[in-house]
């Protein structure tokens, strides 16, 4: 069965330590919504239907397109599930759903080696460029990156390049503030020089992670693009083969909007990762499966909740298993 019950394995073998028991229900708890929605559909499926046939397909392709996977990953995905059924003469849609599971997870990994990991400077300031649209919780998520690293023992600097949207600078700084971070921001100025005397600071004060915020203006895709080259420049100059990570932040719950934004920032910046906030208030879960198939770019980092530890990095086996843990017990 290949995938499917490496992950039953997996999940069986794993070592239950209390940070793998916690980060288990972290995405248990977080992925509820999409997998009572889609997952529980598809279930339902199984007992609706016992044969596997036209009627099925159909009635599956409506639940993933519902689900936010996004209609071109959904048509990809039901050829490959179409010509494995034939190919493997599957007739049973019980064993169906393991197929399905198998082949969503293939659609992510397939055969790529994207990194989740954050790359992190051995040699001075590790600068993560943050970008994105304004209200997809940016500034909160610079937040919660900072909790992060300062608990890792980090030293941490907040830089505000979002100089010019009202109550964006302070509101860093409130952060700065709450997470115990350093800050360096001024408002109403140019973002680049703002970020250029940040740095100086930074380098100053021997700083660990330097999280820089951008501003989210997408209206005018040429002047963005401009104001992020400028602000690429003074990084590099400063810090040689910086920023080390460009994260967008999109917010889960936009579904097909989210996508449009990742294809849009992909055209005029860098992007190295996605940051995914409210994935535990949608039932669109399904949109990390679209975003990897739209823009081939890796999730580095999922929301699963409001508090400061609910940003999670993400994890593909934790993510199969929050989604489909249903489906992978009925396998057993």
């Amino acid at each position: 069965m290949g995938l499917f019950d490496k992950f039953k394995n997996v999940f069986s073998k794993k070592e239950e330590t209390k940070e793998v028991l916690e980060e288990k229900q972290a995405y248990d708890k977080g992925l509820e919504k999409t997998r009572k929605e889609f997952v529980s559909q598809v279930s339902i499926l199984g007992h609706k239907y016992n044969k596997v046939s036209e009627d099925y397909f159909e009635e599956l392709e409506n639940l993933l397109i519902m689900a936010d996977i996004g209609v071109n990953t959904v048509m990809k995905f039901m050829d490959e599930l179409r010509s494995r059924v034939k190919k493997e003469n599957i007739t049973d849609t019980k064993y169906l759903g393991e197929v399905i599971v198998d082949e969503l997870f293939i659609i992510y990994v397939n055969g790529e080696n994207l990194s989740d990991k954050i790359n992190i400077n051995p040699d001075g300031p590790t600068v993560i460029l943050m970008v994105g649209v304004n209200g997809v919780g940016k500034t909160t998520t610079i937040g919660k990156l900072a909790f992060k690293y300062k608990n890792e023992g980090k030293k941490v600097m907040l830089i505000a390049g979002d100089t010019f949207r009202a109550g964006a600078v302070p509101q860093l700084e409130e952060w700065a503030s709450r997470t115990n971070s350093l800050f360096y921001g001024k408002e109403n100025t140019d973002p680049a020089g703002v970020i250029y005397d940040g740095l100086i600071k930074a380098k100053e004060e021997q700083v660990d992670i330097v999280l820089v915020d951008t501003a989210g203006r997408l209206q005018n895709k040429v002047n963005l693009m401009k104001e992020l080259e400028k602000i690429n420049k003074v990084i590099g100059t400063h810090i040689p083969n910086a920023p080390h990570e460009t994260l967008l932040v999109i917010d889960a719950a936009t579904g097909q909007n989210g996508i449009l934004q990742a294809e849009s920032f992909k055209e005029i910046t860098n992007i190295t990762g996605i940051v995914l906030t409210k994935l535990d208030g949608t039932a669109k879960g399904g949109i990390v499966l679209a975003i990897k198939e739209s823009v081939n770019i890796p999730v580095k980092f999922i929301g699963l909740g409001e508090g400061m530890e609910d940003l999670r990095v993400f994890d593909i086996e934790n993510y199969i298993y929050g989604l489909f843990k249903d489906m992978i017990k009925d396998g057993e």
